[in-house]
């Protein structure tokens, strides 16, 4: 079962290193043990451990047996509490008041982290306006303020494990949750009573087992290497790699571990790391205090020279423990180092030092404060200089992050980059499979292949396994991913090709188990095309001859159960590349636009192209952002997206007037968009399945928050067509010069008179030493027929709107 690296403070263990706990190396990473365990330390240290999602039960399974089983063994209660947001919708929704009325009271509170009611009070004037005004709010904040932070509900710790030297019933009482045990599906399951702090209190020691999807993806990754041939140990890779830091500098960094948000990829661009010390950095800054202090500007600035890092007037003394951030006190062992060199600490004392300042409690500050000073006095530091290190250190303290954790997910940071510069394809197979039952992130991966040059291929019985797999350069389907299989079908199949290839429908319906792949299975894999390289005929016309080839199959397993010989044998024999069929029905091929459907339907998505493909010049000048950035944009930004609307739900409000949710689907996923009755009066006539819309409004950023949470509430809905000519400024017919010759130019003639319109037009001529840029005369009307008819007969590469 793959391990992680090492997490917290015990990747600074030469201990935990030497015996494989950990991977990292302390010492090339100048990691201090006095930050996972000293003499001054009370309480004891914990080694939080990192497990594959895939095998973290079995972990917990083993440790239960192997420690004492139940009695011993068990997870640790947590309880959820009603913060600041989550306790007004919880009161209004006891108090009987209008959803709506109560979340736009909600989101008045500000996106702080662990903000407080009096808080959100004193930061937004709107909010004690609202409660003036208006009783019910009064009364509705009065309530949430006294039930603000009271235990909401108790459920498992995610990764809390509590192990006793005897029956946990001596030492404390225990809760039974009434669902279903994670491990080993009992119901109902045991946990401690007391909470992870409570746990730890009484002397129990408490380990920490995560579930990392990323130690998924790299196990899956390093398996689909080593069926190439390929044994890679990423213990022993390079950390100077120049292609992973080329992958990182321009930010192509989805399944990244770490890396992957739009802001950290902004930053990335700007920082062009070049070191894994520079990964580190990233770990440690990419939170909400860093990002708020200038720290980041810092940091890149000092890594491109262009701030001078001033070392607080003590370059001799600071430049050795900070130059690797730039000047910036980024890490807690860099104030432990600074007390030990300025002022004579031992690390057990500046491990003291650093805890006070993160706590900032006067009391002890003050003494602390004291202390450093007394100690700097001795070494003969100007005590200005030694006061302005002192505020600096108790300044970052705040934001403070621990080495040694940035160490070690620095690396894992760097591997998963490492796989994805180096083996693209094995990576995004193992990134997909990991994210097969999440359909927009797949969405997502598959255009970010294309993007890529990449091809993902559709499911094959011949080829594919459960999850997705690599194949001959290429990403092929999971038939996981089809719906309608179980498991159960699909082990039927992988089963039955073991004999050898299936070469056409007839031959797999013949030796398949059709007790567990019934005709409604095969039926989804002839319509999402898993038997279009194996079938021997198009999917209409195998779909058509199913029923003959489910019914020859039968009859061909019969007689071999029976011992008997037929017909149907020398027929098999003399041409097996169609199980002994001689013609097949006729049928009409399907449209596009039914094939695209079909693979939608059973696969969740398209996989042979996408309705919204041949459109895609104009929803780039349309659209501000797809569905896919849109979440990551902040709450009440505007946007315009275009896309297919894929669902309609209308519904009645209170004044018993339509309004709708719609599911809108472009190339990068899909976002709902909520339609309120006002803008749904004007546009519900564009609001049909399959209609290519551009929807302009404001993004809402969900009840819980997170990106799944993202909605857009709709301001505006037209037309493709319509969007196209409001939104386009120029048109431009661009091609070698050397294609210019007659025949062109009488084509651009005739298609500047057949499509006159306002949108101002331009002829650009590509030649070996430049572009050159021809304004027409005439202005052209940007629609739907122009657009085909250019690519018809010039290619899609010819046309540019903007």
């Amino acid at each position: 079962i793959p391990v992680g690296p090492g997490r917290g403070s015990a990747a600074g263990s030469l201990v935990a290193y030497a015996l494989s706990i950990t991977d990292v190396d302390p010492i090339r990473f100048d990691l201090l043990f006095e930050r996972f365990l000293n003499p001054e330390r009370v309480s004891m240290p914990d080694i939080d451990v990192d497990f594959c999602t895939d095998g973290r039960d079995e972990v917990i399974r083993y440790v239960t047996e192997t420690y004492g089983g139940k009695e011993q063994v068990s997870q640790i209660i947590t309880f959820g509490q009603m913060k600041a947001k989550a306790v007004i919708r919880d009161v209004g929704r006891a108090l009987g008041l209008a959803y709506g009325d109560v979340d736009r009271i909600a989101k008045l509170v500000p996106d702080k982290l662990n903000i407080t009611l009096d808080e959100a009070l004193k930061m937004e004037p709107k909010l004690t306006e609202t409660a003036q005004a208006d009783p019910t709010v009064a009364e509705l904040l009065e309530f949430a303020r006294l039930l603000e932070n009271l235990p909401r509900h108790a459920s498992t710790h995610a990764a809390g494990v509590v192990i006793g030297d005897r029956p946990l019933m001596e030492h404390l009482p225990l809760y039974c949750d009434p669902r279903v045990d994670e491990v080993d599906g009992e119901k109902p399951q045991v946990i401690t009573q007391f909470d992870m702090k409570g746990v730890e209190s009484i002397g129990l020691i408490k380990f920490d087992f995560l579930g990392l999807k990323t130690l998924t993806v790299i196990d899956h990754c390093l398996g689909f290497l080593k069926d190439r041939g390929i044994t890679l140990d990423l213990q022993q890779i390079d950390f100077n790699d120049e292609l992973t830091y080329r992958l990182l500098g321009r930010g192509d960094t989805t399944g990244v571990f770490q890396l992957e948000s739009s802001g950290m990829r902004e930053i990335l661009v700007k920082l062009r790391p070049s070191c894994i010390d520079d990964l580190m950095g990233m770990v440690a800054l990419y939170r909400p205090g860093p990002l708020g202090s200038g720290m980041v500007d810092q940091f890149v600035d000092g890594k491109h020279g262009r701030g001078i890092a001033s070392y607080y007037g003590l370059p001799e003394l600071l430049k050795p423990l900070l130059e690797e951030t730039y000047g910036v006190i980024l890490y807690q062992e860099q104030v432990m180092r600074v007390s030990q060199v300025l002022a004579n600490y031992s690390l057990g004392e500046a491990d003291l030092l650093r805890r006070a300042m993160g706590k900032k409690k006067k009391e002890e500050m003050d003494q602390q404060e004291a202390r450093f000073m007394a100690g700097a006095a001795e070494n003969g530091i100007d005590p200005k200089k030694a006061k302005d290190v002192f505020d600096a250190m108790a300044k970052f303290a705040e934001y403070g992050f621990n080495k040694s954790h940035s160490a070690a997910y620095a690396v894992v940071a760097y591997h998963t980059a490492y796989l994805k510069a180096h083996y693209p394809v094995e990576f995004m197979a193992a990134l997909m499979s990991s994210e097969k039952d999440n359909q927009d992130k797949v969405v997502r991966l598959i255009g970010e292949c294309r993007a890529a040059g990449l091809s993902v291929l559709p499911p094959d019985v011949n080829e594919s396994g459960y999850k997705f797999t690599v194949v001959e350069g290429a990403v092929r389907f999971g038939l996981g991913a089809v719906k309608g299989l179980g498991a159960a079908a699909i082990e039927a199949i992988i089963e039955a090709r073991t004999d050898g290839r299936f070469t056409s429908l007839y031959d797999f319906c013949e030796k398949v188990d059709t007790q567990k792949v019934n005709r409604r299975v095969i039926e989804s894999l002839i319509k999402c095309g898993a038997f279009d390289r194996s079938g021997g005929a198009d999917r209409a016309v195998m779909l058509a001859a199913l029923d003959e080839a489910l019914e020859a199959g039968a009859r061909r397993q019969r007689d071999r159960r029976d011992g008997q010989s037929s017909m149907f044998d020398l027929l098999a024999a003399a041409a097996p590349e169609t199980g002994g069929q001689v013609s097949w029905p006729k049928a009409e091929p399907w449209r596009e636009n039914v094939r695209l459907a079909f693979e939608k339907e059973f696969l969740g998505f398209f996989i042979t192209g996408h309705p919204l493909a041949r459109f895609e010049m104009e929803l780039n000048v349309v659209s501000s952002a797809t569905a896919d950035t849109a979440r990551t944009r902040p709450d009440k930004a505007p946007v315009r997206i275009g896309g297919v609307v894929a669902r309609v739900v209308v519904k009645k409000d209170k004044k018993d007037k339509d309004f709708a949710y719609v599911t809108l689907e472009d190339l990068s996923g899909s976002i709902e968009v909520l339609v309120w009755s006002d803008t749904f009066a004007k546009s519900a006539d564009l609001l049909r399945p399959e209609e290519v819309v551009v929807v302009a409004g404001l993004v809402d950023a969900g009840e819980r928050g997170g990106q799944a949470n993202v909605k857009i509430i709709a301001k505006e809905i037209m037309s493709l067509t319509e969007a196209v000519e409001k939104r386009t400024e120029t048109i431009a017919f661009k091609l070698p010069r050397s294609r210019l010759g007659g025949e062109t130019m009488a084509f651009l003639k005739n298609t500047v008179e057949t499509y006159p319109g306002q949108t101002p037009a331009f002829l650009k001529l590509t030649e070996a030493d430049g572009l050159a840029v021809y304004q027409l005369k005439s202005s052209l009307k940007p629609c739907r027929e122009l657009i085909e008819t250019v690519r018809l007969h010039l290619g899609t590469s010819c046309l540019e709107l903007r």
